[in-house]
């Protein structure tokens, strides 16, 4: 089991297998967008020895993300890799949805368990205007596609940038009255270079609330204010399903952190808002032994920080979400 120094037993890893993506999302990346060659990034056999390193060590929660993950070639046979593995209790996905309606059902029959979509609003243009390209009409199909093959409980993350989507809040709210659907509202957040944007146009998550219980009536906390991961969940009276805010800017829940993140480029990540790592790949590629690899991986896990510096100022710089993967 990889602990940390805090205590925290670190279980669930996030995998980004691309750094490419099919969208530009104005608070992701630049329109113009330069990706890694792809040498630079892990192979298949690379992605599957590094998890298996995980999982050997008690990583039993797997989550794969990009970029976005479904323009990997080989996703299919990444997820069936990995659900086979010994250990593995949990594989995920988190995708803009644009490819989902063709690859729903393989990625099932492989193995997949869940899948987390985003979708910043329900207006086509708006969608347009916050993605630079793709269409909504792609994105909800791949929604009830996901649905059809089994991924449940569907979630659906929404982004809110002011001036951007807040007007979406109650739109997408109205979502759960209709379908078991959890839509979760996220904070932006500010690192990877674009933090002036992401700072003065974060909408945090009791303004958020404010503007969906001023529409449509009281919000019903649920387990008592648990949270559901990342996020804390809430139910609309009569709905089917619910609403989660991640509030990682306003309201931190380091304390209960288990993840750390595995980069494209083979890079461990200790927190998605501070830019300590441990450079996996490139002593995998020298000939590392796997039992040198999984001290790599425990002496990284044990300095795993307490937390983000978003109170004291203090911004993760040398990525951008594309290349860590959320």
């Amino acid at each position: 089991m990889a602990i940390d120094r805090f205590g925290r037993a670190i279980h669930y890893i996030r995998i980004s297998v691309t750094d490419h993506c099919n969208l530009r999302c104005v608070y992701c990346m630049p329109e113009k967008m330069t990706f890694r060659p792809t040498e630079e990034m892990m192979s298949f056999d690379e992605i599957v020895t590094l998890t298996r390193l995980l999982t050997s060590l008690g990583f039993d929660k797997i989550r794969l993300t990009g970029g976005e993950p479904t323009v990997h070639p080989q996703i299919v046979e990444i997820v069936g890799a990995i659900a086979g593995m010994p250990g593995v209790n949990s594989v995920s996905l988190t995708t803009n949805g644009v490819l989902l309606n063709k690859l729903a059902e393989p990625l099932a029959k492989a193995g997949l368990q869940r899948v987390n979509i985003s979708l910043d609003t329900l207006n086509p243009l708006e969608y347009r205007r916050i993605t630079r390209r793709g269409r909504f009409e792609q994105v909800w199909a791949g929604i009830l596609a996901a649905e059809s093959a089994g991924l449940k409980p569907v979630k659906l993350n929404a982004v809110i940038v002011r001036n951007f989507n807040e007007s979406s809040l109650v739109d997408l709210s109205r979502l759960t009255y209709e379908h078991p659907w959890q839509v979760r509202f996220i904070e932006m957040m500010p690192f990877g270079g674009a933090t002036a944007l992401q700072l003065d146009q974060v909408v945090k998550a009791n303004e958020m609330r404010q503007v969906i219980q001023a529409a449509l009536g009281p919000l019903e906390l649920v387990n008592q204010g648990e949270l559901d991961g990342e996020a804390q969940i809430y139910r609309l009276p009569g709905s089917q399903g619910q609403l989660g805010f991640i509030a990682s800017v306003s309201v931190p829940f380091c304390a209960s952190c288990s993840r750390a993140r595995l980069t494209a480029d083979g890079h461990l990540r200790l927190c998605l808002l501070r830019d300590k790592e441990v450079d996996l790949l490139t002593p995998l590629r020298a000939g590392a032994s796997p039992a040198q690899l999984r001290q790599l991986i425990l002496d990284g896990i044990w300095q795993k920080p307490w937390g983000h510096g978003l109170a004291d100022g203090e911004y993760a710089t040398d990525r951008i979400m594309s290349e860590i993967g959320g």
